[in-house]
Parts: C-alpha cells; sequence; structure tokens
C-alpha cells in the first residue's frame, strides 16, 4: 500500500529515503499526511523520546551532539528534531542546530532533521508530534527533540517526550526564584552546562536548593554538570535519562495525552474538560482540575478558566496560556499524589517578566484540587 506516494513498509524497513520523503509530506502537511500517519499508528510507543529545551545559548546543540556520541557508543538507534526559528524571510528553518550536529548525521545509526517553527508558540512547530510518531515507528529507540530556544512560558514540549531536560546556563542567580514558576517546572533533568564557566557551581546550588522545584511522584529530580564540548558528565546524563525512562515509562504521550498538535494549553469549553476528565477516570487514572479562582493585572486567562490533568501528565485546558502552566501541572500531580488541595499564587511585574522571559505580568491565584 501506498500513501501519498510514500509506501510505509519502506519506511518500516529502514530506507533513508522514504523516511526523509515521509519527513517531508508529515511536515508540510501535503494529501496523503493523514493516511501515513495513521498507516504507522501501530508501531508507535517504543521510542525514549527526550526533549530537550531551554534558554537561547544555554548549549542545547552542543549538549545533543555529546549525546548522540555516548548514545551510539551504546548501540543506541537516535533521531533527533531539531525545531529551528524560523527565517523571517523564508519562513523556513535556519538550520543552525543541524549544522552544529553535521558530524553525527553521517551515522546510519542517527537520523537529523531540522524544522521551521513556522511562527508556532511553545518551543516546537505544528507538525512535531507527528514528526517523533514517525520516527518512533521507524524503529530508532530513542528520539531528541530540540525546541527553539525559549522563555519560561513555552512548556509544549511537557505534552511530548517522556522526559523533559532543561538546560541552564551559568549565571541563573537568584532569577531561580523568579523563573521555576516556569520552565524550569517541567524538568524531570536539571543540566548546568558550560560547567567549566564562573558561576556554574553557584547555579547549580541554587536548583538543587530551590524549594518544591525538584519533586515529583516517584522521582526527584537530578542536578547534572556538563562540559559538553568536552564531553564531560554526558555518560552521567545519559544513566540518568535511562533511569527516568525505567521509572516513569515511555509512550507517554500516547497514554490518553492531548497531542502535541493541539488540546492542551488552550482554553477548552466545559465539554471538552468533562470528556477528557470522564475518559481518565474511567481508565483507573488520577485526576486534578486547577481553576483560576482570582487574578490581578494582565492575565491572558479570565478567572473560572481551567486546567484538567492527569496523573501521566496529560492535560487539557488553560489558566495562564503558558506562563505558569508548568508549575500547575507539577503542583497538580502533587495533589494527585497526595489528595490535599492547593491554593496557588503567581505573580510578577511587568518587568521582571520581561527580564527572565515570562509570557506576562500581572498576578493569578489558582485553585487545585482531586477530583474523585
Amino acid at each position: 500500500m501506498k500513501t501519498g506516494d510514500i509506501d510505509p513498509a519502506a519506511v518500516l524497513d529502514g530506507s533513508r529515503i522514504a523516511l526523509a520523503r515521509a519527513l517531508t509530506l508529515l511536515e508540510n502537511d501535503r494529501p496523503g499526511a493523514d493516511e501515513l500517519h495513521a498507516a504507522l499508528a501501530a508501531r508507535r510507543g517504543r521510542a525514549h523520546v527526550i526533549g530537550i529545551t531551554g534558554a537561547p545559548g544555554a548549549g542545547k546543540s552542543t549538549l545533543i551532539s555529546a549525546l548522540l556520541r555516548e548514545l551510539r557508543a551504546r548501540a543506541r538507534s537516535v533521531a533527533v528534531l531539531a525545531v529551528d526559528p524560523s527565517s523571517p524571510i523564508s519562513g523556513g528553518a535556519l538550520l543552525g542546530d543541524r549544522v552544529r550536529m553535521g558530524e553525527a548525521g553521517e551515522d546510519e545509526g542517527v537520523f537529523i532533521r531540522s524544522v521551521s517553527a513556522r511562527g508556532h508558540l511553545g518551543g516546537l512547530s505544528r507538525t512535531a508530534g507527528r514528526i517523533v510518531d514517525l520516527f518512533d515507528a521507524a524503529g530508532f529507540g530513542v528520539v531528541i527533540v530540540e525546541t527553539v530556544g525559549t522563555g519560561q512560558s513555552e512548556v509544549e514540549i511537557s505534552r511530548l517526550a517522556d522526559t523533559k531536560v532543561v538546560v541552564c546556563p551559568p549565571g541563573l542567580g537568584d532569577e531561580v526564584q523568579a523563573i521555576k514558576a516556569g520552565i524550569l517546572e517541567i524538568a524531570d533533568v536539571l543540566v548546568v552546562n558550560k560547567a567549566d564557566l564562573p558561576l556554574a557551581a553557584r547555579t547549580a546550588r541554587d536548583l538543587e536548593t530551590a524549594p518544591g522545584l525538584r519533586h515529583r511522584p516517584g522521582w526527584t529530580v537530578p542536578v547534572l554538570s556538563t562540559v559538553a564540548i568536552e564531553g564531560k558528565g554526558i555518560a552521567a546524563l545519559v544513566d540518568a535519562l535511562d533511569r527516568h525512562a525505567q521509572a516513569g515509562g515511555i509512550g507517554r504521550r500516547l497514554r490518553g495525552a492531548p497531542s502535541a498538535g493541539g488540546g492542551g494549553g488552550a482554553p477548552a469549553t466545559d465539554d471538552e474538560l468533562f470528556e477528557h476528565l470522564q475518559r481518565w477516570r474511567s481508565a483507573g487514572k488520577g485526576v486534578a482540575l486547577a481553576t483560576v479562582v482570582r487574578t490581578w493585572g494582565s492575565s491572558p486567562r479570565a478567572e473560572g478558566s481551567h486546567l484538567a490533568v492527569e496523573e501521566g501528565g496529560g492535560f487539557v485546558g488553560s489558566v495562564s496560556g503558558g506562563c505558569v502552566e508548568g508549575a500547575v501541572i507539577a503542583e497538580a500531580l502533587e495533589v494527585i499524589a497526595h489528595g490535599t488541595p492547593k491554593l496557588l499564587e503567581f505573580g510578577v511585574s511587568d518587568q521582571q517578566a520581561w527580564d527572565v522571559g515570562l509570557a506576562c505580568g500581572g498576578k493569578v491565584q489558582v485553585y487545585v484540587e482531586r477530583i474523585g
């Protein structure tokens, strides 16, 4: 059977030409893309999907290059999806990430694809989820997704990856407390890269001691130091990634969570929330509901907005438009685990928001409770 002039069997058999053509079909959402994605669906769920995110200049691409060398030394096949900023002229990917990983791309056990964010918010591209599914079905044991260099509000990778790695540059200092309500909260592994630079040790200490930042049900988030350009700390990082996969499992994006193409992160109707809550509870999952109960100043979500979260990390709805979504999801998982409701309050001035990359200023109160 051919789908959009691409034979799914050739993709499954490891043809790099067929894989490249299939990626182009899915990335551009050409005729036949839906059929191809459906034809490969039964082969999903075997790859460990690792999300690499963090601020621009943290060394994400160099870290991934070092990870590729270590993973290949351990006989793992690896696919990389590098989401680049969009060219302001053509709208295409700038390809900077792929250039920095060039040497690994010649390895038959590695496949690297750069795509453009094309203005999509959240650090990914609109079709990233389907591309990850394709790599998974094609038999790659590890799929690494590198986001666009993000501010603290862009946490879409939390819906796609089994293990989220947040790469921190040295020198966060006191800003840890200001930004922990954003992207740091989604981390399963925190990495201080460029650990040979001044302030790296202090940054690691600040991350290790930030209250409430590193605890998840069944997992304590490690803080690791690396010098990626020299390969230092990379073996320990891969060991930590493996431990997290064993603790949390793989294929989480397929376990009832909204797909990376839509759902979570956007307002949801009451009917949509109820549908997801019913489905998750019928599957025996713990569920929490977060509700905006009060706002001050600028707030992208109105009072009464909801975010529903299931114990595997899947979510639908929004209480902030991204500003504190990662923090609320982390707190909701704690509420599911322990049953005690929480009243959360987040707020920064507009200037603080600008300084640390948050999407909004103002203040918001969110009540989180377990359902059932």
